[in-house]
């Protein structure tokens, strides 16, 4: 599997034509101690770049981008109880959101870890 990045820092891994969605570690590290988290409804149809999710931390809230267009298929409900998932492991237990892809030629707009990197850098 392999994981591209936004520049609103968001990272997606895709597994067949599933992707689970979430934010970096840089992101995450940014916030702060996250504590509370707003998941958007399954069978909700997103656009590429639309708002569907809310982190609020100790120090601000931010919006979660949708890095591709396509229909929310899971949520990570465990971090309505516990958001400092996010914080603990970003690009793992912390996922936001499962999307059937609508189209996976978009995934090849986003960045690899090492452009991501530089980005951030």
């Amino acid at each position: 599997m392999t994981t591209r990045y936004t520049e609103d820092h968001e990272w997606i891994t895709v597994d067949g034509d599933t992707a689970t969605v979430g934010i970096t570690a840089y992101a995450a590290g940014q916030l702060g101690d996250v504590v509370f988290v707003e998941l958007p409804e399954v069978g909700k149809t997103l656009s590429k770049g639309d708002e569907f999710a809310v982190v609020e931390s100790v120090k601000a809230a931010s919006e979660v981008y949708a890095p591709v267009d396509g229909e929310i298929v899971a949520i990570n409900d465990d971090l309505e109880g516990e958001p400092a998932k996010v914080n603990e492991d970003p690009a793992g237990a912390g996922w936001f959101v499962k999307i059937k892809l609508s189209d996976a030629a978009q995934l090849d707009g986003l960045m690899d870890e090492a452009a991501y990197n530089a980005h951030t850098a």
